[in-house]
């Protein structure tokens, strides 16, 4: 009874975590099969990052040597001042099995986004993250570990801007392909260069904008 009590009192009132950002261009973890108990894999995209590919399931990832990369519009965008979606790896929640293709409610804590909301789809997970730690699957953001951006669009080997942490101005923007600059823009418009700002979150039904840009729900 103590701990369904528990359980109950974190879903209810939310976990504390923390924000960091990335995009590298590569396949998502949670767009191969039987990852979770979900309708099917996160969609996966050609080369141009726009085009489905058929085989998602199984094509090799690019950051493998395959034809297998994140789609474009699995970038974050402003449904109002406060309000955001987007996508995320995530390193909470049961692991794959129970992350995958879940959506959580980010409540920002810190920074100058604080007090604003962002519900992201959990798309991809992270060997390099922490606990609680949702890596927001940002343009621009910092190719991290792996980079598939050269291999697409030809970004310099560390990507666009640093590794870590990526461009640092709206400009720099620019520099990306034109179907990724949207969501790179969002880091400097809504987002207001927050720098990995700490948040507390909670499981939500997922919204409808975002399984459509996946196809992925849970059953």
């Amino acid at each position: 009874m103590l701990l369904f009590t528990l359980c109950l009192i974190s879903w209810i009132l939310g976990d504390s975590g923390r924000t960091t950002r990335y995009w590298d261009c590569c396949k998502a973890s949670c767009a191969w099969e039987k990852k979770a108990a979900v309708t099917q894999p996160v969609d996966t995209c050609a080369k141009d990052g726009t085009t489905r590919v058929a085989s998602n399931d199984t094509v090799k990832s690019c950051c493998d040597g395959g034809e297998g990369y994140m789609c474009y519009d699995q970038a974050p965008w402003a449904v109002n001042d406060s309000v955001a979606y987007g996508f995320a790896a995530a390193a909470c929640c049961g692991g794959e099995s129970g992350a995958c293709c879940n959506c959580y409610e980010l409540t920002f804590t810190s920074g100058p986004v604080n007090g604003k909301k962002m519900v992201v789809q959990v798309t991809n997970t992270g060997g390099d993250l922490g606990s609680n730690q949702f890596d927001l699957a940002i343009p621009g953001g910092g190719v991290g570990i792996y980079n598939g951006c050269t291999q697409q669009s030809g970004a310099p080997s560390d990507g666009w801007g640093s590794r870590y942490g990526g461009v640092s101005s709206r400009s720099e923007c620019s520099q990306l392909p034109s179907g990724l600059q949207a969501g790179c823009q969002w880091t400097f418009d809504w987002f207001q260069n927050a720098d990995n700002p700490s948040i507390n979150f909670n499981q939500v039904t997922c919204p409808s904008e975002l399984t459509a840009k996946t196809n992925c729900k849970r059953t």
